[in-house]
């Protein structure tokens, strides 16, 4: 599969047609209360994607919720960024959720594969972010434990993507890029030279 590009934390119509206009996979709207960058169904709802697939970014709604903002909001898929079980993530559909995990909780690779192994019927993605828990940190992680990873679905990266990093985050191989406040003039503003900027650079791997 190509390398697939999610730009998250979209508050702002005119955001979103700049990222559907330079080939964004997919668009990451947050529903967190607590985030800058939390927004309403509204949003999502009402913008052309131009083929991309909507993301809900959730924390701790139950599966009623999220289900329900899903259609509001006429959302593809939900980034679950909680403790989310593998039965949590079918109440949602198992090829509707993209399952966040974060590597710095593990001591190994292979703690982190076993990890995965269990979510592996009950989601269509994998995320890995930095920090222990949560997201938005703006901060990259540390790779290592990603090198050689054998995932049982395809993977994208999060933790601080923008302009100056892209390199160090394709040596991992993922299968795609979570971007967010690397692209950002203010939480949830995007700055559109810098997205284009990220596109120029992965012009030769998509």
């Amino acid at each position: 599969m190509r390398l697939l590009v999610k730009i998250c934390g979209l508050t702002r119509l005119e955001d979103v047609a700049v990222c559907t206009g330079i080939g964004a996979d997919l668009l990451g709207f947050i529903f967190h209360p607590k985030s800058p960058r939390n927004t309403d169904p509204a949003l999502p709802a009402n913008v052309r994607t131009c083929g991309a697939s909507k993301v809900g970014v959730f924390v701790s709604q139950t599966a009623d919720e999220i289900n329900d903002i899903m259609q509001r909001g006429k959302l593809n898929l939900a980034q679950l960024h909680g403790d989310q079980d593998p039965d949590f993530c079918r109440a949602i559909g198992a090829n509707r959720v993209i399952k966040v995990f974060w590597p710095d909780r593990y001591e190994t690779t292979a703690e982190l594969e076993a990890d995965l192994r269990r979510y592996q019927t009950s989601a269509r993605y994998f995320l890995f972010d930095s920090g222990a828990s949560g997201g938005g940190h703006g901060a990259a992680m540390d790779t290592t434990i990603l090198k050689g990873l054998n995932s049982p679905l395809p993977w994208l990266l999060a933790g601080g993507l923008g302009p100056d990093n892209l390199d160090q985050a394709l040596a991992v191989k993922p299968n795609g890029l979570d971007i967010n406040s690397g692209v950002e003039s203010a939480p949830g503003v995007k700055d559109n030279a810098k997205i284009g900027e990220v596109f120029r650079k992965l012009a030769g791997v998509r």
